[in-house]
C-alpha cells in the first residue's frame, strides 16, 4: 500500500520442519496487466469483499479503470500489485492495491484478503494509519483503494537528513507505538511491524508517518494465543518462533525497530534466517559497540524492556508511551548519533530492498 504491496497471510505460513522461518516465495510473476484484467475467477471466488451492498464494491463491467485511472506501478507483492491511480471524478491521486483472483487459490487465501479489508475498515481513522477509501472487485481482481503516501520509506528519509539524533528516533518510536496501542485497543494484532511498513505521507519535513500494511494482521480476544509463524525474520518475537503468542509480539517488533533506529543494525543478526532465529531465542543484546556508549541510559532501558524475552514481563504499548524517554522526548539528546548509524541504516535498507526484489521476482 502506498509504495509497497503485501500478500495475504497465507504467503507467510509454514509447516516448520527444518527452519524457524517461512521459506521465501519464488517463481516468476505475471505481467502487471493480469492483476487488472486477468482471467475470470475460479468458481466460488467471485465475491471476495463480502461488501453486503456497500457502495463501490462492484466496479462494473468496465473494471477498476471505469472509476479510476491506473498509472505506474508503485510496488509488488506475492499476490498483488500497487499502482498510482486517480479518481476520475475528483481527480484525487490515490494508491490502488490490486490482488489478482487467479492468485487466490484456496479459501484461506480469500479469507486473508477479507480479513485485511475488514481490519482496515474496523480501525478508526488516525493520522498515523493509511486510510482505506474503498474495497471493490471486478472479474479479475480485488482492489483496495487507499490514500497515497508519497514521502518515501522511514530509513530513506533518515539517511537523506543531514542531522539524525536520539530525539528524532524518539519521535518515530512514539508514532509506531501509538499505532500499536490503537490496534490493540481495537482487538487487532499487527504481526508484521517493520520499517518498510511505514511511509511518510508527503515529502515535507513535518510529514506524518503512516502504517501502510495490514496484510498479516489479525483480530484477537484477550488471552487468545496464536501458533502460525508469520512476519519478517529480524522482527519476530521469540514466542512467535515457539508458536505460542499474543499481541505482545508487536511491542517486541517495535523494540527491534527502535534498536535499529539508534544504532543502524538489528539486535539479532546472522547470515541465515535459521541463524537469526537462534539469535532471537538466545536473546543477547549488544549495547557495547558504537554508538551505544553515547546513547542515553533511558533509551537503552526502554529497548531492554521492549525486548524482554518473557511476554508477560514485556511493557504494554501504554507503558512504553509512559516511559521517561518518550515522556521527555523533546528533551532527549539532540546530538547527532553519527555518520556510522546513517551508513549502517543505508546499508541495511539496501539489503532489505534487494531481498524483497529477489524473493518476489521483481526488479
Amino acid at each position: 500500500m502506498g509504495n509497497c504491496c503485501r500478500s495475504p497471510a497465507a504467503a507467510a505460513r509454514e509447516d516448520v520442519k527444518s527452519s524457524h522461518f517461512p521459506a521465501s516465495a519464488g517463481g516468476k510473476k505475471k505481467p502487471h496487466q493480469q492483476a487488472r484484467n486477468g482471467a475470470a475467477p475460479a468458481p466460488g471466488r467471485r465475491s471476495v469483499c463480502r461488501c453486503s451492498g456497500r457502495r463501490g464494491c462492484d466496479v462494473g463491467a468496465g473494471g477498476i479503470e471505469e472509476k479510476y485511472a491506473l498509472d505506474r506501478e508503485l510496488g509488488r507483492g506475492e499476490f498483488g500489485v500497487t499502482y498510482l491511480c486517480m479518481d476520475r471524478g475528483t481527480r484525487e491521486l490515490l494508491a490502488c492495491k490490486s490482488i489478482s483472483k487467479r492468485k487466490l487459490r484456496t479459501p484461506v487465501d480469500v479469507e486473508d484478503v477479507r480479513r485485511e479489508v475488514a481490519i482496515m475498515r474496523h480501525l478508526p481513522r488516525s493520522p498515523s494509519i493509511v486510510s482505506l477509501r474503498e474495497a471493490c472487485e471486478d472479474d479479475g481482481a480485488v482492489h483496495l483503494v487507499m490514500e497515497l503516501c508519497e514521502g518515501g520509506e522511514l530509513f530513506d528519509r533518515i539517511v537523506a537528513r543531514g542531522h539524525y539524533t536520539e530525539r528524532a528516533a524518539a519521535a518515530v518510536t512514539r508514532t509506531i507505538v501509538e499505532v500499536v496501542q490503537l490496534c490493540h485497543r481495537h482487538g487487532v494484532m499487527h504481526r508484521d511491524l517493520k520499517p518498510e511498513n511505514f511511509l511518510f505521507a508527503n515529502k515535507k519535513e513535518n510529514s506524518p508517518l503512516k502504517a501502510i500494511d495490514f496484510g498479516l494482521s489479525i483480530f484477537f480476544k484477550p488471552g487468545e494465543k496464536f501458533s502460525e509463524i508469520v512476519g519478517s525474520p529480524y522482527y519476530m518475537a521469540p514466542e512467535v518462533l515457539k508458536r505460542n503468542y499474543g499481541p505482545e509480539i508487536d511491542i517486541w517488533s517495535a523494540g527491534v525497530i527502535l534498536y535499529i533506529l539508534l544504532c543502524g543494525v538489528p539486535p539479532f543478526w546472522a547470515e541465515t534466517e535459521q541463524g537469526v532465529a537462534q539469535a532471537i531465542l538466545r536473546g543477547n543484546i549488544d549495547f557495547k559497540r558504537e554508538p551505544w556508549p553515547n546513547v542515553s541510559d533511558n533509551a537503552k532501558d526502554l529497548v531492554r524492556q521492549m525486548l524482554q524475552p518473557d511476554p508477560k514481563l514485556r511493557l504494554t504499548a501504554k507503558q512504553v508511551l509512559e516511559h521517561p524517554w518518550l515522556q521527555n522526548a523533546k528533551k532527549a539528546p539532540n546530538v547527532p548519533l553519527g555518520d556510522i548509524v546513517k551508513s549502517r541504516l543505508k546499508q541495511f535498507s539496501r539489503m532489505n530492498r534487494f531481498k524483497r526484489k529477489s524473493s518476489k521476482g521483481y526488479c
